[in-house]
């Protein structure tokens, strides 16, 4: 979610590394050891919460944790919790990030000591407060000063023990002085509306003739205005303090009034200081981004230049591998990069381009994308976004039951416990294994279009390159759907959202063996036992030691679907019998074909970009079940499957492949043409328009809310950062174009195919850049023109309360 500024939108997130915490303070008592939990928290409000780690002082997390932040916040914290079985949950201390303090440790592993945790430090919100000083005549003639104080509202309070019922304690501090007056409470809020105004007498030595109100320095430096929020409570503890501010009454200057929102502060109770790592220190990795977005027509230039990428030649002097050149990380530059074709549907040619260049580039087949390659690194990132729904819908199931199931698979006799059998182990295990491959490659069905035509691609490519190696067109899409897809996510179920934490020790052993064999059998690898440095692995991959495993993982390279159904014929041939005959069914993302028998070469064939509709077909068409036609624009295909699950599956899985045709029907006839009319709509022209609409079949492929300024943005930041790079690959173009000899060392880095292609590359990404630079510079300018310090949007804190009583002290005049 944006925050909507002028002429901008901010987005703000947040990606965190929770890794472990050591050294906590023990339990005061004979059990020393301690159960804990760590929560994420927004000021008060918690957005997370890790699994609990029993009987340790050094909790190990390795939880990770990301959001898209949709409100302002002064806090990112960090809460370790200690459970109580039978009393509330009690705080061990905090790790309190100021949000401008964010960028201090951004990507870094950070060891961070904790603080304790007090009522009186646990603040935030803000108050909205208006002073008036006015001269006052009493009935005696004497001149006396009052000031009112209106308390009108307050914004974001915590909510303590579920529940918030406000009130605000209002007091005049100073020589002799501490009347206190209240608000009203206002239930069930954190966002309470009082308006109400206190009046307070102040004496003061001036002439009733004078006709300017004038303060006096030396008073006002005694006086000051508090502000109090609590919690009514009805717990015999009292009310909880919820956060205070104190106004000295020199804002009021020369013209006596004062209107401003103020952050609540915490209270200084007294309390003695605490010694770093006293409490015990929590190590986190924060990764804080803000993007301020303008809008479209400010991007076109680097959106089309970007988007051009995948038809430059040659590829490596397009701006989308330019960026991937001068990033420090590949990553930095995949993730926005694939975010913003996805957003554009040009994620597949954009990544055959990159992955036909590396192939060429690559001299031996046996390392073919397993480099961090920009290529290797795109592709990771389409599955990731792609795939989340198809690994969910694949493995979470089986994960399910192998966390819930806790059977013994240790295999290594080293690490078996005594009441293990290892043969019983070996047995679970092999199951385990057995069950995971089968709906790995049996699930094609399920496999996004976007990641199976990039499958295609990278064996097109691999084949074309090595024509000797018969193995590469499989190796090549084996290495991302089994080592670098399917593994990960059975390693690390928490990061792939198919378990809500990280799985207890014993499980993530098991995971680990399970995620290793099947690395292993997607391999393809010559010499399976050769794969392992532990011979008890090597042992167990004996199960595995057959072609079945081999030819499954080739025809899960491969993504075709075979099955013998029965058809009835299109009537191509014009004098043909329309009969209905068994016939073997093959699907590949590229052609929908039938043949007499299996494997033999097909009867007919249908270009995927040909169908225009794939729909159910009622029985009364021809007095048959399970029946579904295949629209073309001559004809349709009219198929019976074998039963109504395989029907289903077969409309599934075509509506897929062909849902991105650009002539896709909106209608179509739910029963068949016969005797000269339409048995649904009657009517006579065998080309009439469909009577029905579509279904659509599957929803969308890749259901993704992608901001495509977004992502420009995020580019456009990286370009700024790597500027002085981009400048050196210029640099490095020149050379090249003028000098034949061997490649200067500080240039070598740099893939550089074709230096006059590239420089103007350069030169059109770094004009885009300044000009949005130019921009940005100019916003900045304009809200910092504009910036009003105790409006809503920007309260008076403690820094920026100094700041501002400088500023008022060095005026002559107050305008507030």
């Amino acid at each position: 979610m944006a925050v909507e500024e002028e002429g901008l939108r901010v987005f703000q997130s947040v990606k965190i590394k929770i890794g472990e915490a050591k050294n906590i303070a023990p339990y005061p008592g004979p059990n020393k050891m301690r159960d804990c939990y760590c929560t994420v928290n927004l000021d008060q409000e918690e957005v997370f919460r890790t699994k609990i780690i029993e009987k340790s002082l050094c909790p190990f997390y390795g939880e990770d944790f990301y959001c898209e932040i949709p409100r302002s916040f002064r806090h990112l914290c960090f809460y370790i919790f200690d459970r109580d079985v039978f009393r509330r949950d009690s705080s061990i201390g905090k790790v309190a990030v100021k949000k401008e303090d964010l960028t201090k440790y951004h990507g870094k592993d950070t060891w961070f000591p904790l603080q304790p945790v007090s009522a009186d430090s646990e603040v935030q919100g803000k108050v909205h407060l208006e002073l008036r000083l006015s001269e006052v005549i009493t009935d005696s003639g004497a001149v006396c000063h009052k000031l009112a104080t209106r308390v009108l509202e307050c914004q974001d309070l915590p909510i303590v023990n579920g529940q918030c019922d406000p009130y605000a304690a209002v007091s005049l501090l100073g020589p002799s002085r501490s009347e206190a007056k209240k608000t009203k409470v206002k239930r069930k809020t954190n966002n309470p509306q009082f308006d109400e105004v206190f009046y307070f007498e102040v004496t003061r030595p001036l002439s009733y003739t004078k006709r300017q109100f004038d303060v006096e320095e030396e008073d006002v430096d005694k006086l000051a205005l508090r502000v109090d929020l609590w919690n009514a409570s009805n717990l015999k503890f009292g009310d909880e303090f919820l956060g205070g501010v104190r106004v000295p009454l020199k804002v009021l200057g020369q013209a006596g009034v004062h209107d401003a929102w103020y952050f609540l502060q915490p209270r200084d109770n007294g309390s003695k200081s605490v010694k770093a790592d006293e409490l015990g220190s929590l190590r986190l990795n924060i990764v804080y981004t803000e993007d301020h977005v303008f809008s479209s027509e400010r991007y076109n230039p680097l959106t089309e230049l970007l988007l051009h990428s995948a038809h430059v030649e040659p590829v490596s002097a397009s701006a989308a591998h330019v960026l991937g050149e001068v990033c420090r990380e590949k990553q930095e530059a995949a993730v926005p990069l694939v975010h913003l074709f996805l957003h554009y549907g040009k994620i597949v040619p954009f990544v055959s381009a990159i992955a036909s260049a590396e192939v060429n580039r690559t001299q031996d087949p046996n390392t073919i994308f397993r480099g961090n390659s920009l290529t290797s690194k795109c592709i990771d990132e389409t599955m990731k976004l792609a795939g989340m729904h198809y690994l969910q819908v694949t493995l979470k199931p089986i994960i399910d039951e192998i966390c819930t199931e806790h059977k013994p698979c240790e295999i290594d006799p080293v690490k078996l416990k005594e009441s293990e059998n290892l043969e019983t182990n070996r047995e679970n295990l092999r199951q385990y294994v057995d069950r995971i491959f089968n709906v790995i490659t049996t699930s094609g069905v399920r496999c996004p279009t976007v990641m199976c035509d990039i499958f295609f691609s990278l064996r097109e490519s691999a084949a074309t390159r090595f024509q000797v190696d018969q193995d590469v067109r499989y190796t090549a899409v084996s290495s991302f759907i089994f080592l670098r897809f399917f593994a990960p996510a059975i390693l690390s179920p928490n990061l792939f959202q198919l378990r809500p934490h990280h799985p207890d020790p014993c499980t993530s052993r098991t995971l680990t063996l399970i995620s290793k064999t099947i690395q292993t059998l997607g391999s393809l690898a010559k010499s399976k036992s050769a794969n392992f440095k532990e011979n008890y692995m090597a042992v167990f991959y004996e199960y595995f030691n057959e072609q079945k495993y081999a030819d499954a993982v080739k025809n899960v390279s491969v993504w075709h679907f075979i099955k013998f159904m029965i058809k009835r014929a299109q009537g191509r041939n014009r004098f043909g019998m329309k009969n209905f005959k068994k016939r073997w069914f093959r699907l590949t993302n590229h052609e929908f074909t039938y043949h007499k028998t299996k494997g033999e070469a097909a009867l007919c064939s249908i270009p995927i970009e040909n169908i225009l509709a794939v729909e159910r077909l009622e029985e009364e068409s021809f007095k048959m079940k399970n029946m579904f036609q295949v629209i073309q624009p001559e004809r349709a295909l009219y198929i019976q499957a074998n039963n109504c699950v395989e029907a289903r599956d077969w409309i599934d899985i075509l509506t897929k492949v062909s849902q991105c045709n650009r002539k896709r029907l909106s209608t179509y006839h739910p029963s068949a043409y016969l005797n000269g009319h339409w048995l649904c709509c009657k009517q006579s022209v065998d080309c009439a328009p469909g009577c029905t609409p579509c279904t659509g079949g599957l929803p969308a492929n890749i259901q993704l809310d992608i901001d495509g300024d977004r992502e420009t943005e995020r580019i456009y930041s990286l370009f700024s950062t790597y500027m002085s790079k981009l400048v050196k690959m210029q640099e490095a173009c020149g050379s090249k174009s003028v000098y034949d000899g061997p490649e200067q060392e500080e240039y070598s880095s740099f893939v550089i195919d074709d230096p006059q292609q590239t420089y103007k590359t350069l030169k059109q990404i770094i004009s885009a850049v300044q000009t949005l630079e130019q921009q940005h510079a100019q916003y900045k300018r304009d809200k910092f023109r504009k910036t009003k310090y105790g409006s809503q949007e920007h309260p008076i804190g403690d820094k920026s309360f100094q700041c501002y009583i400088r500023q008022q002290s060095e005026s002559s005049t107050y305008s507030i």
